[in-house]
């Protein structure tokens, strides 16, 4: 990581709280310093089992975003399962980064810009060197990939469901 990152103690757990539950999800708060159950990534990143998302004040917001637009994307077979690990292929992937993108937009005080600076600054990689280049002009694909999902619309705006 090369710099500072909005956290969730930043932005306050009560609107991310009601942004995932419109999509069935809880928010469901970790002490300072315990270690986050279900994170893949271990240390502060956000973990998932079933509908549950965990972070703590230092959580990334751009990795409780991801986290839950894997819980979005991701079938219902493997929804069900759910535990630590989204997995997903790499169409998948690329849909998640498209998706917490544009529900960064639904948090007061973030928006997409904040989130294309959080998410070069964590070091996601993408082909055009940046977030906001691929978002802007190498995302077709991940867009498409919604779209047929019905997790977005023509306009590009969440439709607020999850993958059937």
């Amino acid at each position: 990581m090369t710099g500072e990152v909005l956290r969730l103690g930043g932005v306050g757990p009560a609107s991310v709280a009601a942004l995932l539950a419109r999509y069935g999800m809880t928010l469901e708060p970790v002490a300072a310093d315990a270690p986050i159950p279900g994170s893949y990534w271990g240390e502060c990143e956000a973990g998932l089992c079933g509908s549950q998302l965990y972070a703590r004040a230092d959580t990334p917001l751009h990795s409780i975003l991801h986290e839950a637009c894997h819980f979005i994307c991701m079938c219902s077979e493997r929804r069900a399962a759910l535990d630590t690990h989204a997995g997903g292929d790499d169409a998948e992937e690329s849909a998640v980064c498209y998706l917490q993108v544009l529900l960064a937009d639904a948090l007061s005080g973030v928006g997409r810009d904040r989130m294309f600076a959080d998410m070069d600054a964590w070091g996601y990689s993408f082909r055009l060197g940046s977030a906001q280049a691929w978002f802007e002009r190498d995302a077709q694909d991940a867009r498409a990939w919604l779209r047929r999902h019905a997790l977005i619309d023509a306009s590009d705006c969440p439709t607020g469901r999850y993958r059937d």
